[in-house]
């Protein structure tokens, strides 16, 4: 009897033992299923959470970040050309007019300038020629960064100080290397700005930092692409490319055209310097041939930029050009096309 109330007292702790076990395996049960419960919501909690932010960095950055060329058309003052996409330095009533295609990180762009630059400002001085400069954001497209925008936004915050001329200048004496895009920092602008009397004020300043003029030079780039220029610089001179020929124009030919021009000869000055008309009639039909030597050449890389060489020697004098005599050296940066 002992014996029988032993195996039922054994069997009755078995039972009980896994009714114990089978409880808490139930109960453990329950604690995964919440604790899966939590994670998945913790989970879901934080993707939402994350968009969330993501979305409001990406609002803030958009209404912060004025880098682009978003946002209303603002034209600098006294911006002038069809759209009021230029701006003008020399006295509106010069007679002759260049217009110059111009991106702030372009090498060929400063070597244009380089050798222009006096002779531009002698004639400008003069009276005698006004440049219609465009800003265009070539080398931003082809290189990345933002230098070519945020130089040419800073330029045109310049002309509402009244300060372009000096400020273009200053820019393209201070053109960092084509790979940097040291014009794309607004501190690396304001600095080279304090080489500017006058112009590093609160003003200035502000039009910097803010892109004030960013979607006017995106304005300019747009015009730019549709004249489906060759590259930077495109420099016209009274409507006609000045580079466009196997004879380009020097330094020197450009003075004597505009000269000429300004005297009703139509631009003569051809044959080089000193030639004189016949029986009443130009020689040289606008600028002709005097004696440089010239060679273009071209090539398109597969992030579309073209790169184009000139060079020219007036009066038959070697090297670079000083005091307004003879040599001009230009290459260009293309904007997808094919070279000449």
């Amino acid at each position: 009897m002992s014996e029988k109330n032993d195996g039922a007292n054994r069997d009755a702790t078995k039972r009980s033992a896994r009714e114990r076990l089978q409880a808490e395996r139930e109960r453990q049960k329950t604690r995964d299923k919440r604790r899966r419960t939590l994670i998945v919501a913790a989970a879901v909690v934080g993707v939402l959470g994350l968009a969330t932010v993501v979305g409001v960095i990406a609002a803030n950055a958009g209404k912060g970040d004025k880098s682009d060329s978003a946002g209303p058309v603002v034209a600098p003052s006294g911006a002038t050309g069809k759209d009021a996409l230029a701006i003008q330095t020399g006295k509106p009533e010069a007679k002759s007019t260049l217009t110059v295609w111009e991106d702030f990180r372009c090498p060929a762009c400063k070597s244009f300038e380089d050798n222009y630059r006096d002779t531009i400002h002698e004639l400008e001085a003069k009276g005698l020629l006004k440049v219609d400069y465009h800003l265009v954001t070539l080398i931003d497209g082809n290189m990345g960064g933002s230098g070519s925008l945020k130089g040419a936004n800073a330029a045109a915050c310049a002309q509402d100080a009244g300060k372009f001329a000096e400020y273009h200048d200053v820019l393209f004496q201070n053109q960092p290397q084509e790979v940097d895009d040291a014009y794309g920092k607004n501190a690396k602008l304001l600095e080279l700005a304090g080489k500017v009397e006058g112009l590093d004020t609160p003003e200035f300043r502000k039009c910097v930092e803010d892109g004030t003029h960013n979607s006017w030079v995106g304005k300019s780039h747009e015009a730019f692409a549709a004249g489906n220029f060759r590259g930077t610089p495109t420099v016209l001179l009274d409507g006609k490319d000045i580079f466009s020929e196997a004879d380009p124009l020097t330094p020197q030919k450009l003075k004597q055209q505009v000269e000429a021009a300004a005297k009703g000869s139509g631009g003569a000055g051809a044959k080089g310097a000193g030639k004189e008309k016949e029986a009443g009639k130009d020689t040289g039909k606008g600028g002709a041939k005097a004696s440089p030597s010239a060679s273009r050449t071209a090539s398109t890389s597969s992030k579309g930029t073209a790169n184009s060489s000139v060079s020219g020697t007036a009066n038959g004098s070697g090297g670079r050009s000083g005091g307004g005599t003879a040599s001009g050296a230009v290459s260009g940066t293309g904007n997808g096309s094919s070279g000449d």
